[in-house]
Formats: C-alpha cells, structure tokens, sequence
C-alpha cells in the first residue's frame, strides 16, 4: 500500500470515497467538513484535502462559497465503467500472457477452485471477494503500473454493483466458468484468446446487469 494509505489524509479520503461509491453518502448529499471531521476524529483540514481530491475525480463536486457534494455512480458511468473495462482487461489479459509470473497463476487457480466451493455453499459475500482478488491478480500480471492503476479504480466504482450481480441468478456460478477460461488462456500464452475471453467476460457481466436493472423498473412499473 502507498505512503498516500497510510496517511492522515489517505485514510479519510478513502473513507469518503467508499462511502459515496457504496451509496452511504447519495447523489447530492453535502459533505461538512467539520461534520465528516468529527465522525472521523479527525481536523476538518484532511477532510478538505480528501474532497478537494475527489473533486478532482469526479466523485465531489465542489461549488464555491457553498460547499461539497457527493456525485453518486449513475446508470450511464456504470455502462460506460464496463465499457472501459471491457477494452483495458482485454489488453491486461493479454499483457499477462507476456509477463504472468508461476506464483500468480497458481494464486489464479487457489481463487477459481476456492470460486467453485463457495458457490456449493452459495456464501456470495466470499465470491464477491473471490471476484475482485482474480481480477486483481489480473491486473498485477499484466505488470503495467498505469494499467493498474485504471482498473483497480474502475473495479471500485462499480463494487456495489457486480456484488448485486453476482448475488443474482446463476451469474457467479458463469462468472467463475468465464475467469477459468480466461486463466487457461494465460498459462497457455494464447494472447487473442485471452483477450477475447477477458472482454467477453466483462460485456456478459454488463449485460447481465443491464438485464436485472429492466427487471427491476418493470417490476417497478407493474406493482
């Protein structure tokens, strides 16, 4: 973890962050400063830096002589986050087909035979940790720091939504089918395969998710 983590300023900004991308804080809700500093136990000066960061990236708006807002994951960002995702972990398999070293893609198997046991059990809280420590072994085999980066953040944007996902139908049971493909792929150093299998895996979660979002507004208009 980085210096930023382990930080005064780390620690709140990151306690912020995870509270508007897991809908604690909603679209439009103020942040105080002196409020957030209490809950915290902290000044209201790293509660300012952490915003002013946020701001930055998009998840705070700041508006001046006025204050801060939370600015909520819309429906769009999310298809818009896979769609990026999508791209990105294509080229991160591949990259790994290059660079994965003998450790990480045994780690890669331990998640996916630890992936199936779960599902016996259907303890969808491990899966959704499961999901996101294959991808991140993913990320870290493609051994590029910038690429990443990326998608570790992008992974996060949407964690409350892949774990609605995951928790629905039978889609962690083909999720888990879908990363072992790709894990084949990568230890037999099939670039395009791996590519394709890793894009694929994210357009079938985003339509996955495009499916239960329909469900649920016709359930919603059909009381």
């Amino acid at each position: 973890m980085s210096e930023e983590a382990y930080s005064l300023q780390g620690r709140v900004y990151h306690t912020i962050r995870e509270r508007i991308l897991n809908g604690q804080y909603s679209d439009g809700e103020e942040l105080r400063e002196l409020t957030i500093g209490k809950e915290l136990g902290v000044s209201r000066t790293p509660v300012r830096e952490a915003l002013r960061q946020l701001d930055f990236e998009g998840l705070v708006r700041i508006v001046p002589n006025k204050g801060a807002y939370a600015v909520g994951i819309t429906r769009e960002d999310v298809f818009d986050i896979y769609e990026m995702r999508a791209r990105l972990e294509g080229f991160c398999a591949r990259m790994a087909c290059r660079r994965i070293t003998a450790q990480q893609l045994e780690e890669m198997e331990e998640v996916i035979l630890l992936s199936k046991f779960q599902e016996k059990k259907q303890n969808f809280e491990q899966l959704v940790i499961l999901d996101s420590r294959f991808h991140e072994i993913l990320f870290e085999a493609g051994q590029s720091k910038m690429l990443k980066h990326l998608l570790k953040n992008l992974h996060q944007y949407v964690h409350s939504v892949r774990k609605r996902s995951l928790s629905s139908g039978d889609r962690a049971e083909v999720s888990t089918l879908e990363h072992e493909q790709i894990m084949l792929a990568i230890r037999d150093k099939d670039e395009d395969r791996a590519d394709l299998l890793a894009t694929t895996h994210i357009r079938n979660s985003m339509s996955h998710i495009r499916d239960l979002q329909s469900r649920s507004e016709q359930n919603e208009s059909n009381p």
